[in-house]
């Protein structure tokens, strides 16, 4: 069973999944930023791969990613950081507990090369892909074989506006879980917690195989329980980020925010 799985089946809400992006702020903070979370107890680590043009993300996630890019963070260098990421929690890795999933834009990786992508991804201990990009026609004729044969999770993302048929199907493809975007907007907006609430009382009611951890506009423990009525959890990215910028006190801002989010005062 793979570390996404075996979360899911531990825990059945409420689960915590943070996004931060890979070389920011600094070159070198990646790892500890992810040690950071798991210290501070988060379920499940979203890593986001620097790009240019990243569609789905809203200007706070673009702009760390830009300065990522400017460190010098490349596909490279990211999987050459990873290959501490299991060692045990006493050699400063993660261990082998927490699930990892790098989040990603076709071009870079295509770019890289997608097996090469996959094989170095399944090498150092990543546990699934999330690539908004990527078609689904696209996933089963070319690149669904690739992905399974180095037991990576994909993860699709449907929004308020996929069909119920669309969904079915994007959930059929997915493995892991299935990320529900609270609105047709970018990462970081502010969203009406009772239209997502509706929203995803629908998806709720839908026969889905996978669990559904909602995100684009969870920010604070108000929206994060607001997120969970209807969930399995919920994705926390913009807000975090923001925490991160201009800080280099990784560990204590981190164990702030997150514990913000996972105790009521």
């Amino acid at each position: 069973m793979s570390r996404i799985a075996e979360l899911f089946k531990e825990k059945k809400s409420h689960v915590l999944n943070v996004y931060c992006t890979a070389g920011y702020p600094k070159l070198d903070s990646t790892l500890p930023i992810m040690r950071a979370l798991q210290e501070s107890g988060v379920d499940l680590i979203e890593l986001g791969i620097p790009y240019s043009d990243p569609l789905a993300d809203g200007p706070v996630i673009q702009a760390s990613s830009s300065e990522a890019i400017e460190n010098g963070m490349t596909l490279e260098v990211l999987f050459d950081q990873l290959k501490e990421l299991r060692l045990p929690i006493a050699e400063g890795g993660l261990g082998n507990q927490l699930p990892v999933i790098l989040m990603g834009y076709m071009n870079p990786v295509l770019q890289f090369g997608f097996e090469r992508f996959c094989a170095k991804a399944a090498e150092v201990g990543v546990d699934g892909i999330i690539l908004p990009d990527l078609p689904a026609f696209e996933f089963k004729q070319h690149y669904g074989s690739i992905l399974q044969k180095y037991q990576l999770d994909f993860i699709f993302l449907v929004t308020p506006e996929t069909t119920p048929e669309r969904v079915l199907q994007l959930d059929a493809l997915s493995s892991g879980f299935l990320y529900a975007v609270s609105s047709s907007a970018t990462t970081g907006n502010e969203q009406n917690m009772d239209t997502v609430s509706a929203y995803l009382q629908k998806l709720a009611l839908m026969p889905l195989k996978n669990p559904v951890l909602v995100g684009f506009g969870i920010k604070d423990r108000k929206t994060f329980l607001s997120a969970c009525e209807h969930t399995a959890g919920a994705i926390i990215g913009s807000a975090y980020i923001k925490v991160l910028h201009g800080n280099i006190h990784y560990s204590s801002v981190t164990q702030h925010f997150i514990h913000s989010i996972l105790h009521a005062d």
